[in-house]
């Protein structure tokens, strides 16, 4: 079982080299794209499905509590947390519209959507990316598996180099830490 774990720890380094040598660039943009939207006076709304759900919670809570510095909080929601309207709408619309309905109603212009799927296909984040860009939203996908179809429609995508669903979202959350604490850095100037 030692050496399985180990396999495993070494799968994930792997896929986080990858990422080191094809995403710093992208991962720059996204940060700087974040800024600029926090800095103007917008909000993240970030979703995804299944484990990407609760990412979507965990970067959204980054934001607006802390990552390393005690400090004002920043506008960020999850689209995936409230049970009430994730059923209505599925329910009423079908599943494939949750995250659009959402949206519809919390996105304004210059606001930043971050999709997250492991995939690259999930097709309720698609629409919502979709539907952001008509209000005037920039988009971010955290993406696997070569990006799907989700890589070709958001404004910045950040498809790690895997098809292997815990390494890819191992390296979204890794992703994710260093967007916020770049963020932060920037906004509070380390303070």
């Amino acid at each position: 079982m030692q050496q399985q774990i180990k396999d495993l720890l070494n799968e994930s380094i792997e896929v986080k080299k990858k990422v080191l040598e094809t995403l710093v660039p992208k991962i720059e943009e996204a940060s700087k794209l974040i800024f600029k939207a926090f800095k103007d006076g917008n909000k993240v709304l970030i979703f995804g499905n299944g484990g990407s759900a609760a990412d979507s919670q965990h970067i959204a809570a980054e934001f607006i509590n802390r990552f390393k510095i005690n400090r004002n909080p920043l506008p960020a929601m999850a689209l995936s947390t409230d049970t009430s309207i994730i059923t209505s709408c599925g329910n009423d619309f079908g599943f494939e519209l949750i995250f659009t309905r959402q949206v519809q109603a919390l996105a304004k212009k210059g606001d930043i959507l971050i999709g997250i799927s492991t995939s690259g296909n999930s097709l309720n984040v698609l629409n919502a990316i979709e539907t952001g860009k008509k209000i005037g939203t920039k988009s971010i996908g955290l993406l696997g598996c070569g990006g799907g179809r989700i890589a070709p429609v958001v404004d910045l995508n950040l498809t790690v180099p895997s098809d292997d669903t815990p390494r890819v979202q191992e390296a979204h959350i890794t992703i994710a830490h260093i967007i916020c604490e770049l963020v932060e850095g920037e906004i509070f100037n380390g303070k």
